[in-house]
Parts: C-alpha cells; sequence; structure tokens
C-alpha cells in the first residue's frame, strides 16, 4: 500500500489546520490538529468549488454530499480522520456546505475529526475504528449498516437520514421497537448555516455494545482487541496501535492510494 500522493499546493488551510506527517509514510499515520479557537458549532472551513469537485463515483477518499452525490475534496481537508466521538461536523446541505466545530468547540492542538457515516451511506473501504472513545461503535463501513441505536447522539445529514428512513421503512424488522425517525432539527424550522445543529439524544436504554457507556479506561471490541483510553489498541499478540490517526484503518478519508482524488 501507498499513503495518499496530494496533487493540490500545500499546506491548503495553512492558517486553521496542521497536517502532522509521520516520519514512515508507510506507517499511515497522518492526522490533522486545529491551530484555532472556536466556539460550538462555529465555521471552521467551508467546501468551496474550486478546490473541491464533484467525483464521477464514490471511492474511499470521497466525501457523500446527496443520495448520489460525492465530492473530492482536493485538500488537506482529506486528512481528516473519523472518530466515533468526533470534533468536528461535516455539514453538505446545499446551503451550508461547511466544516462546523464539534459541541465542544476547538482550541489549538485539538485533533480534526468526524463521524464518518454522518455523511456516508456504504462506504468503499470499511474498518475497525480505532478511536479510543468509551462509545466506539467499532466496525465503521457506513451508516447504512448501523442501528439506530448506534447512530443517537451523532449528527447525521439530511441524506443519510432519508436513507436509512427509507430503509427503515422497507425493513421494519431492522429494529425490535417502533422506528422513529432520525432528525437534527425541529420539523418546524428550516436548516441553514446560521442555525444551531442539533444532536440525537443518547438512549440510555440501548443495549448496543456501540453505546459504551462504562467508566473503565479500556474496553473490548468485538474482535476481542482492548482499547485504552489514550486511543491505542492492543492487538491479540499485545503490540499497541494507534487509534483514529490509523490512516489505513480508521481513515476512508485519508488512506492508502496513489490516485488524484
Amino acid at each position: 500500500m501507498a499513503p495518499l500522493t496530494p496533487h493540490w499546493e500545500q499546506p491548503s488551510h495553512p492558517s486553521i489546520q496542521e497536517v502532522i506527517l509521520p516520519s514512515n509514510p508507510s506507517d499511515f499515520t497522518t492526522k490533522s490538529l486545529s491551530k484555532i479557537t472556536l466556539p460550538p458549532n462555529a465555521v471552521f472551513a467551508k467546501f468551496d468549488f474550486p478546490p473541491c469537485t464533484k467525483a464521477d463515483k464514490p471511492t474511499y477518499a470521497t466525501v457523500q454530499m446527496g443520495k448520489n452525490e460525492h465530492l473530492n475534496l482536493n485538500s488537506d481537508l482529506v486528512y481528516i480522520n473519523h472518530s466515533c466521538e468526533p470534533s468536528l461536523t461535516f455539514d453538505l446541505a446545499p446551503d451550508s456546505l461547511s466544516i462546523l466545530a464539534g459541541p465542544k468547540g476547538l482550541k489549538p492542538g485539538d485533533e480534526l475529526t468526524f463521524f464518518y457515516p454522518s455523511t456516508e451511506w456504504d462506504m468503499a473501504q470499511g474498518f475497525d475504528c480505532f478511536c479510543g472513545s468509551e462509545t466506539c461503535r467499532g466496525f465503521i463501513s457506513g451508516a447504512k449498516n448501523m442501528r439506530k441505536e448506534q447512530l443517537d447522539g451523532l449528527w447525521l445529514n439530511a441524506h443519510i437520514r432519508t436513507l436509512l428512513s427509507e430503509r427503515d421503512s422497507a425493513s421494519p424488522t431492522q429494529s425490535s421497537t417502533p422506528s422513529t425517525p432520525l432528525s437534527n432539527t425541529p420539523s418546524n424550522t428550516t436548516h441553514s448555516l446560521s442555525s444551531t445543529p442539533t444532536y440525537l439524544p443518547n438512549d440510555p436504554s440501548s443495549t448496543s455494545p456501540s453505546s459504551n457507556t462504562s467508566t473503565s479506561s479500556s474496553s473490548i471490541d468485538f474482535n476481542g482487541a482492548k482499547t485504552n483510553r489514550s486511543g491505542e489498541k492492543d492487538d491479540a499478540n499485545g503490540e499497541k496501535r494507534r487509534g483514529v490517526t490509523s490512516r489505513e484503518l480508521s481513515g476512508e478519508m485519508g488512506g492508502d492510494t496513489i490516485e488524484k482524488v
């Protein structure tokens, strides 16, 4: 495997983003850090066209912006990794097309992450999440393959909520309880850039492994690997693996390709 080869001028967002490259490119540990302070839900960056372009087909490095639409970032924003407790929100609504600070805001040095299934329905390349959070969802392959309980507490784009509604309507056995529509905003409001994103409440009755409420400093995922609070994972042989920054395993946005994306 080869690391992503950028075809854009770097750094692309020097005033807001610091890209940390590994000493050995084959380590796939590139990550991004914030260089600014922002309050919750403030605009961090915009999906401008250009440099963004519409993608002919989805790949592990595209971002889904509609039911059948995808975009190429063509910038260092491709190095924003996944987390189940993200620091950013990717808002792909046509009247927004923005990256927003998460509910905790941002400060310099915070790792820049977003929840991939908030944009991606059926990912080209799934991965075992190593984010290390107590609410880690485990294997990430898009919202299509997740139960409602696994998405509680997370902001989702409108196209993802629509696709989930269609899926659950077609498959009433998806859940043992009546399905309730997923919604980020009250039904009597119109979404706009100035509106404050709201987040689905966590379901305290959920029995999903992804909704871990334990206060322990580590958890065991479905593969039997132990994840500690620092975001490292112990493999079966006891070796440490870094969490969210492992691009080939926990990053569909910054993975192993030499293609221009």
